[in-house]
């Protein structure tokens, strides 16, 4: 096995909850939605824009952490997602608590990134890689479109910060259509890869143990 295939690949023995990554994604998942709780509680915007920002700074740290100290596990990879989507939760939810205008857009742009992106982005359990940042191994259409560095920020970043920005309810609702028509192709992209499926063991004879 070549050193790039064991740097993308799982290895089954180092799969574990905590790890220094993981403790990052747990702290900045506590204080990023603690955040956006106060700024809806508050009624105050910036203590949202705090609250993705500590989503944001936590969720490059983590990777990073992950990467250099070479401890990128599938379990950290799913726990990473589940957080991300929390967080992104909060802050979009605080702001159309706030800015009602927002409704719309933001509901669109959560349908997109919490139900057809989370499906797509854990669709790489099917295969031996520790996160979807190496499904290019598996198809690199769909890994260019969803998990690229400009297509991530596009996805979280892009959005949000025209929202914040411009506060034009119907660009945010343009944007997120769009995303939304993306991930929707990518995972017409995935059903056509097809996923394989564990092969299932062989029911045991009649009288042998289980």
């Amino acid at each position: 096995m070549s050193s790039a295939t064991r740097a993308t690949h799982a290895d089954p023995a180092a799969e574990r909850l905590w790890t220094g990554a993981t403790v990052i994604t747990a702290v900045r998942t506590v204080a990023s939605f603690a955040l956006c709780l106060v700024g809806a509680w508050q009624g105050e915007l910036w203590w949202l824009v705090a609250g993705l920002g500590v989503y944001w700074v936590g969720d490059m740290a983590d990777g990073a952490w992950a990467r250099v100290f070479d401890c990128e596990t599938r379990i950290g990879a799913v726990v990473d997602m589940l957080c991300d989507r929390l967080n992104c939760a909060a802050f979009y939810l605080g702001l159309a608590w706030l800015q009602h205008d927002m409704i719309l857009p933001v509901a669109i742009y959560l349908l997109e990134f919490m139900v057809v992106d989370f499906y797509l982005s854990l669709a790489f359990l099917a295969w031996p890689i520790r996160s979807p940042n190496y499904f290019y191994e598996v198809d690199e259409r769909i890994y260019r479109w969803n998990w690229s560095k400009p297509a991530k920020a596009v996805n979280s970043s892009l959005f949000a910060v025209l929202l914040l920005v411009t506060g034009w309810w119907w660009l945010g609702l343009v944007i997120a259509l769009g995303l939304l028509a993306l991930k929707s192709v990518s995972f017409k992209w995935l059903l056509d890869l097809g996923m394989p499926m564990p092969e299932r063991a062989p029911a045991p004879s009649p009288g042998q143990p289980a």
